[in-house]
């Protein structure tokens, strides 16, 4: 595949800042960048772009039915995003971000953004990696999913991220081997009980240690 999207390393400060700049600067033209999780590698548009984001779903080979999650520099972020948000997703989030624990909420119905068929909800993760985060703190919340053509293993670098989307995307930030390598944990907390949609990189066991002091605890769908 010939790839037409720029990459940037991250081993020096000043390379670091190069591709965050890189990275932030795509995201505001309307484009899409590969960028470093502490999971996986993730695809990534600007969340308030409809375009942009119809263009990652594209990238992937998605439909609206599959909305992507929305990742944010900071856990006060979350009320910015998702409203009614139950003591135990609170808790949760408190206990692992920044980290690989995806949580779905009612969203905010002010917010302008057209993710996909969400139903009115919204999935927002705080993820556990520097690179990221700066890119997010200039960003604002980008919708990003794994970076990987949908029914393919997720990259865990940079070099599988451009192989599979590497002529969708303008900035690739190569951060090395991703140090989970392991997705995040998808939580539906609209409900009075949270329910684990997906099985990640947090156990059920993990989590329930957290909730348990709550008189709460999760049922596994996953």
């Amino acid at each position: 595949m010939t790839s037409v999207s720029d990459r940037y390393p991250t081993g020096t400060a000043e390379e670091r800042e190069e591709a965050v700049e890189a990275a932030s600067l795509a995201v505001q033209r309307g484009d899409l960048v590969v960028l470093p999780t502490d999971t996986v590698y993730g695809i990534g548009a600007d969340a308030f772009d409809p375009a942009a984001v119809r263009g990652l779903l594209a990238a992937k080979g998605r439909g609206r039915e599959m909305p992507p999650p929305v990742l944010v520099s900071a856990v006060t972020t979350l009320d910015a995003l998702a409203t009614r948000v139950p003591g135990y997703a609170r808790a949760l989030v408190e206990a692992f971000w920044p980290g690989p624990l995806t949580v779905v909420c009612h969203q905010q119905t002010s917010l302008q953004w057209d993710l996909g068929d969400t139903r009115g909800t919204v999935a927002v993760r705080m993820p556990d990696h520097e690179v990221a985060r700066e890119i997010l703190e200039r960003t604002g919340p980008l919708a990003v999913s794994s970076a990987n053509r949908t029914g393919m293993p997720a990259a865990t670098d940079a070099d599988q991220a451009e192989e599979m989307l590497g002529d969708s995307v303008a900035v690739i930030v190569d951060a090395g081997e991703s140090p989970g390598g392991q997705a995040s944990t998808i939580i539906d907390c609209t409900g009075t009980e949270g329910r684990v949609l997906r099985r990640g990189a947090l156990s059920l066991e993990q989590l329930n240690v957290v909730l348990e002091p709550l008189g709460a605890a999760l049922t596994d769908e996953g």
